[in-house]
């Protein structure tokens, strides 16, 4: 059970002061009122911790442009040309497609099964 269910559980049952609690558990006595307001509204599951991530991200890169970046790099690749970050910005946006920053399609190089290395990309799977 999480430390922040225990302390609840202790002001609710009145084994414990608000301020007991905070202070016995490590929470301030604001933090602790707002975890008991949580479980007022949604019971014991609303006390544990939230995630702090954003629900969206607006300028996340999407799959179609990722598959054209990754695309692209392996047609200049296999052309024998440069296919770096700033190189494969530039080509698309010369081709009027949508275009991702270089430290972007950087970080698509380097995610899990890619190389960030232009030579060894010509050597991957067209399928992927």
């Amino acid at each position: 059970m999480s430390r922040a269910r225990v302390a609840v559980l202790k002001v609710i049952s009145k084994e414990l002061t608000v301020t007991a609690a905070a202070v016995q558990y490590g929470y301030s006595r604001q933090h602790l009122h707002r975890l008991l307001a949580r479980y007022r509204d949604g019971g014991l599951d609303a006390v544990d911790p939230r995630t702090r991530r954003p629900q969206s991200n607006p300028r996340a890169v999407g799959p179609q442009v990722r598959e054209l970046i990754i695309t692209t790099r392996q047609q200049l690749t296999r052309q024998g040309l440069d296919a770096g970050p700033v190189t494969l910005a530039w080509y698309l946006q010369r081709a009027g497609l949508p275009v991702a920053s270089t430290s972007t399609i950087r970080r698509i190089f380097h995610s899990p099964g890619w190389s960030p290395r232009p030579h060894d990309a010509a050597h991957l799977p067209l399928d992927r």
